[in-house]
């Protein structure tokens, strides 16, 4: 069962820092770079800022005297610079200059870094759940996989980009306080409480800002989720003139998503009008204090003014990017949720390289069950090499259970599936798919090329493969009439062909990696007797080339086996110790060995 992220957000704060620690833990070098890049950033504004309070009481009162500023002014000439306002204000401009290049060089890291973490993550997220079991993989929704690693990785780009401004401006403020330190500690340690005291009253926002994310997560999944289910069912809803339903059915999620928007867009702008009023207060408090009861002279109050003004505004900068980061943390939270679950749900294996199949496939003694319904209880029944099996039975007798089996998707509560004599449980799994050719039920296909169609985007698969494959499927003629020939997009789904079509490019995807063995699965139950006959002919030629594991329900597929196997109709008691009838004759077929 999935769980909501707010709630999971709710239980880990320390998200922030954990976004910037796998970042930098990934990058250590480049992320190394990146904070002395900000760090020599801001000493470098600090360095111009420094200048600016020995240049005004050089401009007003000379340039002998007493104070923070002359002993600036003496350190400078220490150095060998002429304390006079030419070099000064060239030391601030050498500053400036010097900040700009390092900030450039920074965030050009930045952008570097967080395009290869995102790219990580995508990995991550697909791999994990590619590597899943097939249950897992079926309890998970297409179109919150897709809003994953479409949407919740943008968020996570997002945030990542708000955590190292974060960074940038809490090192400037830094810097502003060692500055403003050297003018007055007292002045400073009251602009930090003051700071402290307006950065505390403006968390409620950061709060809010982070519900509203949290709200947004979950609200960009349900719709995502509902969208992708209705988009399959596009066709028949059309049909039945039933589009205007979708709008009720996504007008609950679309408002949630709605109402998040707001309180985010509302939290923010509430944080930024806040921080102005307060701080501005601050600096005006301040400013009356040091000019009418303390009486500080009047270059030493502007520099101050100056200092502390932009080390409170940049700790307000600071929060501001906080809050962006609380708004994307459960985007982060749901990519680590989904590749968690994905990861604990790893598919298990052999490590034992798959046989040749030069004898076939055999399943001794299955007992295999979904929760508290059986399906097979003592299954036994032989798959030889070479030849063409076909499974017949009615819906719910177990027919694609068994080519799971086969597959490797699910496992037996007991008994065994053995290839060539060795045990599937004991094998490879993904190399033993990999000499698998799969046609399934569904003529879906990509909107691309015919040729992307059929070798799936295989580096090691070349257009003369896809050819061959297509030839072999009786594909090539009707390819060869298309406009583009090869590189004819086939639309949405395959749309543009008809159902016979586009079940001959499947089986030419099935066959352009030279597989030892053919599954169909239900692979013409959607197509006419014309359709149906000329895929019989086509698999009757690739006989003895290669295993064919046929399931179907029509006769037609049985007609063209060597050996066919009709599972009974489920039985609302346990079945027992079903032997499956491997003689094809008609008497045979109607009278299953219970």
């Amino acid at each position: 069962m999935a769980v909501h992220a707010p709630a999971l957000a709710r239980a880990d704060r320390g998200l922030i820092v954990r976004l910037l620690h796998d970042i930098f833990r990934r990058h250590p070098l480049r992320s190394a770079l990146l904070l002395a890049a900000l760090l020599l950033a801001s000493l470098a504004e600090g360095l111009g800022l420094g200048s600016l309070l020995p240049m005004l009481t050089v401009a007003v009162e000379g340039e002998t005297g007493d104070g923070p500023a002359y002993a600036v002014v003496r350190w400078l000439a220490a150095a060998g610079i002429e304390p006079s306002l030419g070099p000064l204000l060239l030391l601030i401009l050498l500053g400036i200059t010097m900040k700009s290049v390092l900030l450039l060089a920074a965030h050009s890291q930045v952008g570097t870094t967080a395009t290869r973490f995102v790219t990580a993550l995508r990995r991550d997220l697909l791999k994990s759940t590619l590597a899943s079991r097939w249950g897992h993989f079926l309890r998970l929704p297409a179109g919150e996989l897709t809003n994953t690693v479409s949407m919740e990785t943008q968020r996570v780009t997002a945030a990542f980009l708000a955590g190292i401004n974060a960074v940038t401006f809490l090192l400037q403020a830094l810097v502003y306080a060692a500055v403003a330190l050297a003018i007055s500690w007292q002045a400073t340690l009251v602009g930090l409480a003051a700071g402290a005291v307006v950065i505390a009253l403006c968390g409620l926002l950061v709060g809010a800002a982070r519900r509203a994310g949290n709200r947004q997560t979950d609200a960009m999944r349900g719709l995502a989720r509902q969208l992708a289910d209705i988009l399959l069912s596009a066709r028949p809803l059309k049909a039945m003139g039933r589009e205007a339903l979708v709008e009720a059915t996504l007008v609950t999620e679309n408002q949630r998503l709605d109402r998040a928007l707001r309180r985010q867009v509302v939290s923010a702008a509430a944080l930024t009008a806040g921080q102005e009023e307060l701080f501005t207060l601050v600096i005006v408090a301040g400013l009356y204090l040091a000019l009418a009861p303390l009486q500080m002279p009047l270059p030493t109050v502007l520099v101050l003014v100056l200092v502390l003004g932009r080390m409170l505004a940049q700790l307000g900068k600071v929060q501001k990017e906080y809050q962006k980061v609380a708004i994307g943390e459960s985007a982060y939270l749901a990519c680590r949720e989904t590749i968690a679950r994905a990861t604990s749900a790893a598919e298990s294996g052999g490590t034992l390289p798959p046989p040749p199949l030069r004898r076939g496939i055999t399943l001794a003694g299955v007992r295999f069950a979904y929760s508290a319904a059986t399906v097979f209880d003592g299954l036994d029944l032989h798959i030889p090499a070479g030849a063409i099996t076909t499974l017949m039975g009615p819906s719910g007798s177990g027919k694609s259970t068994l080519l799971d089996l086969v597959l490797g998707f699910a496992t037996p509560v007991a008994g065994q599936v053995l290839v060539d004599g060795q045990p599937l449980a004991a094998t490879e799994l993904a190399a033993w798919r990999r000499q698998i050719g799969y046609v399934p039920q569904e003529t879906h296909l990509l909107h691309d090329t015919v040729r992307q169609n059929v070798t799936l985007g295989d580096p090691g698969l070349t257009a003369g493969d896809a050819e061959r494959a297509l030839r072999a499927a009786d594909a090539w003629e009707l390819v060869t009439r298309l406009p583009g020939g090869l590189d004819h997009v086939v639309g949405e789904r395959g749309g543009c062909l008809s159902g016979g079509q586009r079940q001959r490019i499947l089986i030419a995807r099935a066959l352009a990696h030279r597989p030892r063995l053919l599954i169909l699965d239900e692979a013409t139950s959607a197509l006419d007797d014309l359709s149906e006959a000329a895929i019989c002919r086509t698999l009757r030629r690739l006989r003895g080339t290669l295993t064919i594991l046929a399931v179907s329900h029509r006769p037609a597929l049985g007609d063209i086996a060597d050996h066919v196997h009709r599972l009974p109709a489920p039985d609302p008691v346990p079945l027992t110790a079903i032997k499956v009838a491997t003689d094809c004759s008609p008497d045979r077929l109607a009278n299953p060995v219970p």
